[in-house]
């Protein structure tokens, strides 16, 4: 069975870092795309940043140049990096599997910014 677990989330004042990370489990994370998400109160859930299982990247523009998201295969995990935190990157954060048969969520870590 599928499973993503995500963990890391916390409150951090604005301008601190915070890293999440997804753990699969009964799948490959090198052979499937990865990704995070979020979705913060009263909006819709929006992309933060995918991994190809190619290496490709992709991030939103509120992710780019502050957020990384990267890839350890030997340990079936996915991390975000999320530096230089806003009080507008607080939201639920979501790991997501996506392959041709598959379209798997975790469970949400919450990140809050604020001082």
């Amino acid at each position: 069975q599928v499973q993503l677990v995500e963990s890391g989330g916390g409150l951090v004042q604005p301008g601190g870092s915070l890293r999440l990370s997804c753990v699969a489990s009964g799948i490959s994370v090198s052979s499937n795309q990865l990704g995070w998400y979020r979705q913060a109160a009263g909006k819709q859930r929006e992309l933060v940043a995918t991994i190809a299982s190619g290496g490709s990247i992709n991030y939103s523009d509120s992710a780019k140049g502050r957020f990384t998201i990267s890839r350890d295969n030997a340990k079936n995990t996915v991390y975000l990096q999320m530096n230089s935190l806003k009080p507008e990157d607080t939201a639920v954060y979501y790991c997501n599997l996506k392959n041709f048969l598959l379209d798997r969520w975790g469970q949400g870590t919450q990140v809050t910014v604020s001082s």
